[in-house]
């Protein structure tokens, strides 16, 4: 997914769509602009002309056709009230997350965040119109996951059955990480990140180990430990996967990210057979084999349908 010469029209969608679900506090609603007038307004919040125009360049930026004012405001209608069901519930994304997907999403077309804004910008969409989307695309699965279970996971009729096939329960690698981040700020990334790249990579050195990793972390500056607790090989993310395969000495080699310079410690590794590991290889295997079983959650429009049914919606 790569950007031309003049900007972001064949790549934007794709790389938001794929942004994975997580949890804490929605970005607000999309920024109001001068002189908006209010298009719509859902359970009390305004919808305006400028969210509207915001969300046609967008459409613009998909090769969308049709008419697009319609299909902007239908949208947001829509998205206003998942945003309010995301927040009455609690399921919502935090604002660290979705700048990382941004970042991520930028870094994938090899930008920095900052010439990614002034693209956005200079499109007409807006960053913080951008941000909102990432938000919702990130918390409504999880809010789905919660209210049906989620559509991905595998009952134990289903793991019992597939090793009946197979003969045996299948094993995989259980670790249990931390990930250890040299902080780089914003403001700072251009200037120091060679610094702390080559700080992180000396410090691998001398890692003393997970038990000692708080006590480790005070001898430098600015840097985090997070402790990732257990996650099976399936469950790792693709840019950590390579890295952990060759890991020495109890860490692996490092990465820069939106937060900084990263790498990882193996705390503690070993070969696990259980069900929770069944069902990891499984669903790894089926998305291998098909992708269209990522296609779009059947209990979307029935949660949205209950939503809209509910809800006070005046057109202007």
């Amino acid at each position: 997914m790569k950007f031309g010469r003049n900007g972001v029209r064949s790549a934007i969608i794709s790389g938001l769509l794929a942004v994975s679900a997580v949890s804490v506090t929605l970005l607000p609603p999309v920024t109001v602009q001068a002189a908006s007038e209010v298009k719509a307004v859902v359970n009390g919040q305004a919808i305006t002309s400028g969210d509207v125009a915001s969300r046609v360049a967008f459409l613009r930026l998909q090769h969308r056709s049709g008419n697009l004012n319609k299909t902007a405001l239908d949208q947001l209608v829509e998205e206003a009230l998942k945003r309010q069901e995301i927040a009455r519930v609690g399921a919502s994304v935090s604002t660290s997350d979705v700048d990382a997907a941004f970042a991520r999403f930028a870094a994938s077309n090899k930008m920095d965040t900052k010439r990614m804004a002034m693209i956005l910008d200079k499109s007409g969409v807006g960053v913080s119109h951008f941000k909102s989307f990432i938000a919702v695309q990130m918390s409504w699965p999880r809010l789905l996951s919660a209210r049906y279970g989620s559509s991905g996971q595998m009952s134990k009729q289903d793991i019992i059955s597939r090793m009946a096939e197979s003969k045996e329960k299948p094993s995989t690698t259980e670790y249990f990480l931390k990930q250890i981040i040299f902080v780089i700020p914003e403001s700072k990334r251009k200037s120091i990140t060679g610094k702390r790249k080559a700080e992180a990579e000396a410090s691998r050195k001398s890692f003393p180990g997970c038990e000692e990793a708080m006590q480790f972390a005070r001898n430098y500056h600015d840097v985090s430990i997070r402790d990732l607790g257990r996650i099976l090989e399936p469950q790792l993310p693709a840019e950590w996967k390579p890295l952990i395969e060759k890991a020495s000495n109890g860490t692996t080699g490092t990465r820069v990210t939106d937060k900084g310079v990263e790498y990882l410690a193996i705390c503690k590794s070993r070969t696990v057979s259980d069900d929770l590991a069944a069902e990891m290889v499984f669903r790894a295997e089926d998305i291998g084999k098909d992708k269209k079983k990522e296609d779009e959650d059947p209990n979307d429009k029935k949660y949205l349908d209950d939503l809209r049914s509910k809800a006070q919606i005046i057109y202007r």
